[in-house]
């Protein structure tokens, strides 16, 4: 691993960034139990109720999947305390530092990652 400090740099700014998103979209999220405006009788019309359902679904899975890259950052930044970062998780060989700088979560090898991602597909 050539180095660590650059990478455990670029996970610490994509953790950033990304805790950025969440708190914008959270403040979105967190009224969903609130009435849709839809109803006529108050002046809405129920197409407005269901863009706005729509609207706060999407909102909660775009939060949802940041807390997922979230979650892979931190498993990264654990691996590069262990010593372990920059090594495939499947078959230990040392992931190209290019595809860690493009993806600095990266826990497979390219050859790994496609493995796995065919494997998603077939189930």
């Amino acid at each position: 691993m050539d180095d660590v400090n650059t990478y455990r740099a670029l996970l610490e700014q994509e953790r950033s960034r990304l805790e950025d998103l969440r708190e914008g979209l959270t403040e979105a999220t967190e009224d969903v139990e609130r009435e849709p405006t839809g109803d006529p009788g108050a002046g809405g019309h129920p197409a407005d109720a269901g863009s706005e359902m729509f609207e706060r679904s999407r909102d909660l899975s775009i939060v949802q999947d940041i807390e997922a890259q979230l979650s892979d950052i931190e498993h990264a930044l654990d691996r590069v305390a262990k010593g372990t970062y920059g090594r495939c998780e499947a078959c230990g060989r040392e992931i190209d530092p290019e595809r860690l700088a493009a993806r600095p979560a990266a826990r497979f090898c390219l050859d790994d990652q496609k493995e796995a991602e065919r494997e998603v597909h077939l189930s």
